[in-house]
């Protein structure tokens, strides 16, 4: 994804049925990293924002493999893995229970990705004896968060390159399950 310009709406190398892997991210990530957010947003977010919002939205975060590798130092970052390429991903701050951002890329939303990467975020929490997880969800992400049991705490407004974006804070008690 980071090599080459993917056209819009086209998958990552995931020829046939996806086979994905969950794991913690490796510095090899971060250019993928880069490419799910950047089309994440721009396409997958634009049923709930304009284009200009999505424009700011993006241009917050470098859409280059360092600053995503220099994040990887920052947050517990897990991937969705697919063919060695990272296909969807989750940085956490595991002190706070604080899920920081979550990204599928768009032709693979929808399919589970982005719930297992929760799932597993979920799971790195308790294990920290944590019993509760916090995160700011947009628009596109808020609604399938309530539908699974994420509290809606409310409305609030970011500010990014001159444009307001809403979203949500949401929170979740967890519970631990015995398997």
């Amino acid at each position: 994804m980071n090599e080459t310009a993917a056209a819009p709406g086209d998958a990552p190398p995931c020829r046939r049925a996806p086979r994905i892997r969950y794991r913690e991210a490796l510095a090899r990530d971060a250019g993928d990293q880069a490419e799910v957010f950047h089309h994440a947003v721009m396409q997958g977010a634009a049923a709930h924002y304009t284009r200009a919002q999505r424009e700011a939205w993006v241009s917050a975060l470098p859409r280059d493999a360092s600053a995503w590798a220099a994040r990887q130092a920052l947050y517990t970052t897990l991937v969705a893995d697919c063919d060695g390429r990272c296909v969807g991903f989750l940085e956490l701050e595991p002190h706070r229970g604080r899920i920081v951002t979550l990204y599928v890329w768009p032709s693979l939303a929808r399919r589970g990705i982005g719930s297992t990467l929760l799932v597993h975020a979920e799971r790195l929490l308790i294990e920290r004896g944590l019993d509760r997880a916090c995160i700011e969800a947009s628009l596109m992400l808020a609604e399938g968060l309530v539908r699974r049991g994420w509290r809606d705490l409310g409305e609030e407004w970011v500010e990014r390159g001159g444009e307001r974006l809403s979203r949500h804070r949401l929170e979740r008690s967890l519970v631990a399950l015995e398997t």
